[in-house]
């Protein structure tokens, strides 16, 4: 068996390094972007006096970073030729996320905005799963070069992973959709032009079917975006929403009536590998600062990193990091092959695992640096910030240990005991 990356693929990431290092590496270094991205960077990004949210300035930026790779080619490798992508593989997205986390703090992959010269873009495939040819005009490609924004709006005050149970309600009237409840930690509202609304049309309370997706105007009456949530890791752009009486055409379906989950739920695993590998790259890059300053650092007239109290925390991680980088790649291998179902367990131990992992690296980085470790001189905290909110979202540790457990033990999956 050989473990070997692909010609192709290694190639591939000398021609993205080198991209970087002429069009990015320039671009961060001008005009004092550097303050994104220093000490100054959750100040510099953030306007407070706006609720928090992101600086006009700093999503200018991200705006020419993705103009930039979109001109290159590397913005949209992963989606469909019929897009303007590559057909770029999970494999090849597991191998390139992590190399890009790998180099650290960056214009070149700020994944606080989900922002990278190569991009995710789950809602595309959504899109192109679900959407109407109308639809498609209308959002695919205005989303892809930032001139619309499309935010999602599933999460509610009493329901999170519990997501059947939520108490946004459609009902119909005439050739017309009432829309009635409230949203929160709706994503993109301080920008967003539409958002993705998920309400109950039919069925009952803990039924998956009967919720509906409805595209609805964020200029809507009856649409107010009452505040934004201040998070760990600022700027924010988690809103809570209130819908009262909101009045949208039947074309504003998105995917099926009654069928909205299934529109949620796309791409669910591609999107959960990715921020694994994206988990182990952005760990490798804090073990790897930790020993290059337990080698540099003198204390009591030898390195640190003679001391078994420096080392062994930082093998631990090391081997935690090289087997997790070994099942993330296989599983994404596997998704380019099997019917995800048949796997859905292993991307969960995957990304579970990862999400952890990049926190107690984050962590021990920290710990190794010492008082810099502790300070935002170093990039650590920041690190530790923004990872940590992903043993929460997109599927809390919680929820993807009970899909884990459910295979195990034959409570759900390909091997269920009917």
């Amino acid at each position: 068996m050989d473990f070997a990356l692909p010609v192709e693929l290694t190639q591939k990431l000398d021609e993205l390094d080198a991209f970087i290092e002429r069009e990015i590496v320039p671009l961060q270094a001008q005009d004092d972007n550097e303050r994104f991205f220093d000490h100054r960077r959750e100040w510099a990004r953030t306007d407070f006096e706006a609720g928090g949210t992101p600086r006009r300035e700093w999503e200018e930026l991200l705006r020419e970073m993705r103009r930039r790779a979109d001109a290159a080619g590397w913005l949209r490798y992963a989606l469909p030729k019929e897009v303007g992508g590559q057909d770029g593989s999970n494999f090849d997205m597991a191998v390139i996320r992590e190399h890009l986390a790998r180099k650290g703090l960056g214009l070149h992959n700020d994944l606080q905005n989900e922002s990278s010269v190569v991009g995710n873009f789950p809602f595309a495939h959504m899109l192109l799963g679900f959407a109407t040819p109308e639809q498609l005009d209308e959002y695919m490609e205005p989303m892809l070069t930032g001139q619309a924004r499309i935010g999602f709006g599933l999460t509610e005050p009493d329901h999170g992973s519990d997501a059947t149970w939520m108490e946004t309600r459609a009902v119909r009237d005439g050739d017309d959709w009432i829309i009635n409840g409230a949203k929160r930690w709706n994503s993109g509202m301080h920008s967003a032009t539409h958002d993705v609304v998920f309400a109950r049309t039919s069925g009952k309370d803990g039924d998956a079917r009967g919720i509906t997706a409805f595209f609805v105007p964020t200029d809507s009456p009856g649409f107010s975006v009452d505040f934004h949530w201040w998070t760990l890791n600022m700027p924010t752009d988690h809103a809570e929403v209130t819908i009262t009486d909101v009045r949208v055409p039947n074309s504003a379906i998105f995917g099926e009536e009654g069928m909205g989950l299934a529109v949620a739920q796309t791409f669910v695993h591609e999107n959960r590998i990715r921020q694994a590998a994206s988990g182990v790259g952005a760990g490798q890059f804090c073990i790897d600062r930790a020993v290059a300053y337990a080698r540099e650092r003198v204390t009591f007239g030898a390195p640190l990193a003679t001391r078994q109290a420096i080392q062994w925390p930082l093998v631990e991680l090391q081997t935690e990091a090289e087997m997790l980088r070994g099942l993330v790649r296989k599983t994404a291998w596997e998704l380019d092959r099997v019917p995800h179902m048949e796997i859905s367990d292993k991307v969960s131990m995957c990304n579970y695992r990862a999400n952890r992992f990049v926190c107690e690296a984050a962590d021990r980085a920290m710990q190794v640096h010492g008082g810099l470790g502790y300070s935002r001189h170093t990039p650590f905290e920041h690190i530790y910030r923004h990872h940590r909110r992903y043993r929460i979202t997109e599927g809390a540790e919680e929820i993807q240990m009970r899909k884990v457990a459910g295979y195990l033990f034959g409570f759900a999956g390909p091997n269920k005991v009917r």
